[in-house]
């Protein structure tokens, strides 16, 4: 149990929180949630004694395990796989200890090591760090490689993986899914939902908070008020309150009619496409919500395109690929020999080289064309990662980009927008993980903007950026100080400014807090040009996508289906791969099956024993239980210290946690006898 009492918080002469009661019990899965600047990351930081509170006091229990995800990460020559078993430390110097005892010959001190290791259950730690790296998206074959390898998104996976491999209590997360895909969120949501201990999440994902979280922490206004339920359970309570107190009622109106006419605008294609239908579902989701959404402090839109071609852009029979080193062949010499535009991408780490190519292209075995360089320290760069690409983008289509990690999706938008068979009048918007590094340090919005439209008037330009929520001074404040959200915002400012007809976004929603997402959601929803989206946000590609393209396997093909319909496939791809992957059995002999029977029998011996033993503690936790709920529910047991409150708490959860454990396991040896006897 976490107690604040009286809590205050201050940064700099700002007041981020104010008198905060609040009790987090044992177990609980806590999403915390408020707008960008509210003080949840310093929340998370005063949990882990980084800040001082400037009033009250924080009750931890003192010899509480916590686990978060360092914020950096070194440039190490460890193995990744090392790196990640690390987070356990108690195991990992278990194993070193071991190791360094094996190598001086001393069996005495590898005694101990190897005891202390099966105290820990260390001897299965390798394989449990290589089973959170396989599901956050590295490949086997990566789990070798050195961290200083990899790029900064893929470290921020080694410091989640890290995390989690750590034995805990509470677990911190903060913002978790940034850089992660949507198939590595998915494998989070199930692996949270195991987590046994509390929980404490920071996200701007409403799919994935509803998925992992039983209470919800709103942050506003210097206040902080708890929530039983997930994301949407707490939008509906929110609502609730926010008419009870009659507040911004002609906002909600005007929401209420804003929300029914996206209704309206899909309801006709609802009979058509599966996709439409669980479009409708989503919408069905907010209803009820317009007074929470009218309370969201600006909404922005993208211009209607000048032009509108009907036809807008094709791939036909086009490889696109990224920059790998390879040998260069003999009596090659450097230069650019050739490529197709666009297809250069930075999706695969430090093995990626980015260069500008020449556009003349050079086919490729596959029929298409692919990027062929030649550099001075005597390599030759290419890489294919799609084959006999065809895809076709027709004036208004919405796609949104499906696939495994590393698939393609970021090479597959990268080659549109350097696609030459395009329409003439095609004015293109393109947003890439990387384009918020890319704004100029020291400049302003305002400069951003000027740089783009140098012959404007300073006030055109001041209105339009008072639209994306940089009014006033904030419009000429340095970038510099700009949250990754602020910064988010004004790129998608700028591509506004333009008024393209198409949209290009990769993973847009990275750094966005909720609000900026639904008012993103808002202006996709009614841009009149046309959209190809990649994002891990199911919320926002289940309200803008009118359909679904699958890149996987080096093949891009349209996806029949929804988002539920993709979560199977992956998960029946994934199961497909297991069980192609595990050995054939080889064939039993009459003496293997009389000697199978007999250790069956033994294992059966063995369960039934323990199913007594498990049967005969679970009624000793529930005497327990009884005991302590009674002693809860008595009035004078909250007169006494917090710290023996606490304890009480505490004991409370272990024991519930224990008993779940054992009724699992219980089902599980009864399940394994009823099979037996069959």
């Amino acid at each position: 149990m976490i107690a604040f009492r009286h809590f205050a918080l201050r940064r700099g002469s700002r007041l981020l929180l104010s008198d905060i009661d609040l009790t987090i019990q044992s177990g609980w899965r806590l999403g915390v949630i408020g707008r960008n600047g509210c003080g949840k990351s310093s929340l998370f930081a005063v949990l882990q004694g980084r800040l001082e509170s400037d009033a009250g006091e924080l009750d931890m229990p003192a010899k509480l395990r916590l686990a978060s995800v360092a914020q950096e990460t070194p440039a190490l020559p460890d193995a990744a796989l090392d790196y990640v078993l690390g987070g356990d430390e108690e195991v990992a110097a278990a194993l070193r200890e071991e190791a360094e005892a094996q190598d001086r010959g001393d069996a005495e001190a590898m005694a101990r090591a190897h005891h202390r290791i099966e105290e820990l259950h260390g001897y299965d730690a390798r394989a449990r760090a290589g089973r959170l790296l396989h599901g956050l998206g590295f490949a086997p074959e990566t789990h070798e490689r050195a961290v200083k390898e990899f790029s900064g998104g893929w470290r921020v996976r080694l410091n989640l993986a890290r995390a989690l491999m750590a034995p805990s209590d509470l677990l911190l997360l903060d913002e978790p899914t940034n850089h992660l895909d949507l198939d590595a969120v998915l494998w989070l949501e199930e692996w949270l939902r195991r987590y046994q201990g509390t929980l404490l999440v920071i996200s701007h994902d409403r799919e994935f908070l509803d998925a992992v979280t039983s209470h919800t922490l709103h942050l506003h206004e210097g206040r902080a008020r708890l929530y039983t339920g997930n994301y949407s359970a707490f939008e509906r309570l929110r609502a609730e309150q926010l008419r009870q107190q009659q507040i911004a009622h002609e906002r909600e109106q005007a929401e209420r009619a804003h929300l029914q006419s996206f209704v309206d605008r899909f309801k006709a294609k609802a009979s058509k496409a599966k996709q439409a239908q669980s479009r409708m579902k989503r919408l069905e989701k907010l209803a009820g919500t317009e007074a929470v959404r009218a309370e969201r402090p600006f909404r922005f839109q993208f211009a209607v395109p000048e032009r509108l071609p009907d036809s807008m852009l094709q791939l036909e029979e086009v490889a696109a690929g990224y920059l790998a080193l390879l040998p260069l062949p003999s009596g090659e010499r450097a230069g650019v020999r050739g490529g197709a535009r666009g297809d250069v991408g930075s999706e695969h780490a430090s093995m990626v080289i980015e260069a500008s190519l020449d556009p003349s292209p050079q086919p490729s075995p596959q029929g298409g064309e692919v990027a062929n360089v030649v550099l001075a320290d005597g390599h030759h760069l290419q890489k294919t990662v799609l084959s006999d690409v065809r895809f076709r983008l027709e004036a208004g289509e919405r796609i949104g980009l499906l696939g495994p990690n590393g698939a393609g999706k970021s090479t597959l938008v990268k080659t549109l927008v350097g696609e030459r068979k395009a329409h003439k009048d095609l004015k293109i918007g393109y947003f890439a993980q990387h384009t918020v590094e890319s704004l100029r340090e020291g400049a302003s919005p305002f400069d951003h903007l000027q740089d783009k439209a140098p012959g404007v008037a300073a006030q055109v330009l001041r209105d339009f950026l008072g639209g994306w929520n940089f009014a006033g001074d904030r419009a000429f404040e340095s970038v510099d100080g700009f949250s990754g959200g602020e910064r988010a915002r004004l790129a998608l400012a700028l591509i506004a400014w333009d008024k393209p007809n198409l949209l290009l976004l990769d993973e847009p929603t990275n750094h966005l807090d909720l609000d900026m997402r639904e008012a993103l959601a808002d202006a996709l929803a009614d841009f009149d040009g046309a959209l190809v989206l990649v994002s891990h946000d199911r919320h926002l590609l289940g309200l803008v996508c009118d359909n679904f393209w699958r890149v996987a396997d080096g093949a891009v093909e349209p996806f029949d289906g929804d988002l539920d319909d993709y979560a199977r496939w992956l998960r029946s791809r994934g199961a497909a791969v297991k069980k192609a992957n595990e050995p054939a059995a080889p064939t039993e002999s009459a003496a293997d099956r009389r000697r199978a029977s007999a250790a069956q029998r033994e294992q059966d011996k063995a369960a039934k024993a323990r199913v007594r033993k498990i049967e005969a503690r679970v009624a000793a936790i529930d005497t327990d239980l009884a005991a302590l709920e009674a002693k809860l529910a008595d009035p004078a047991t909250y007169n006494g210290p917090t710290a023996e409150l606490m304890k009480l708490g505490q004991r409370q959860a272990d024991l519930r946690r224990e008993k779940e454990a054992l009724e699992a396991e219980w089902l599980e040896l009864y399940e394994q006898l009823e099979a037996a006897s069959a």
